[in-house]
């Protein structure tokens, strides 16, 4: 296994903002949203009240946008720490029209100021690599998680060698410029192994089981708070 690569936590230069925006994230964005939806009903209720979205390290908003046109019921407060993203996720809200239901604001992950329980439904995808001790990050949104309410999380696989990480950047980063393609190179090497997640899921009090290989990328947590571990 790799040694693990830490990156800037805070990725706050408007090039890196330009750049990760521009990059096609539209299938995987589908297949987050995609994913939620299946272990998350509450998406798909016949209900007029809102339901409370947290997402963590939203950077351009991509994945709220995402989830807002697809369904009514979704108000989202999506955070940040970087100024440069939260710039060109306004941009990207009001683009969609969805300034009424997407809610930005920059705020450290690891320390938020919403009360416990807040929300129904805590969201991330790939905050987790950019973070040096990513317990805080987890044990913060699941205190901002009401009872009941949905955990979910995903973020890249550290890969075995460098092989495999020569691999996933030709194959997922093809098209991508030598800056887009570093950055996904270096996130891999940021990102966690699936036993590291496992073990922090279970000092959270959740199953190992919450953790699963999703793609040849990609590993995704998914918890009920009160469920059974």
């Amino acid at each position: 296994m790799l040694p693990r690569v830490l990156e800037p936590e805070v990725m706050d230069s408007t090039a890196e903002a330009i750049d990760y925006d521009a990059m096609d994230h539209k299938e995987v964005n589908r297949t987050f949203v995609d994913d939620l939806v299946a272990v998350c009903p509450e998406l798909l209720a016949d209900d007029e009240d809102w339901l409370d979205v947290l997402d963590i390290g939203a950077g351009t908003a991509q994945i709220p946008i995402e989830l807002c046109r697809r369904y009514p019921r979704p108000r989202v407060m999506a955070i940040d720490l970087a100024v440069a993203m939260l710039h060109m996720a306004r941009a990207n809200v009001e683009m969609a029209g969805l300034v009424g239901r997407v809610q930005l604001d920059r705020v450290d992950a690891k320390q938020t100021p919403y009360r416990d329980g807040q929300f129904a439904l805590v969201i991330s995808n790939s905050i987790v690599h950019h973070i040096p001790e990513p317990r805080t990050v987890l044990a913060e949104a699941w205190r901002a998680l009401a009872p009941g309410g949905l955990l979910f999380i995903r973020d890249l696989l550290r890969p075995e060698d460098d092989a495999t990480v020569n691999h996933l950047v030709a194959t997922y980063a093809a098209g991508a410029n030598d800056h887009q393609r570093q950055m996904f190179d270096d996130s891999l090497r940021a990102a966690l192994s699936l036993a590291e997640i496992r073990d922090l899921a279970v000092e959270l009090g959740l199953s190992p089981d919450t953790v699963r290989a999703t793609s040849d990328r990609h590993w995704t947590l998914a918890a009920r708070k009160g469920a059974v571990p």
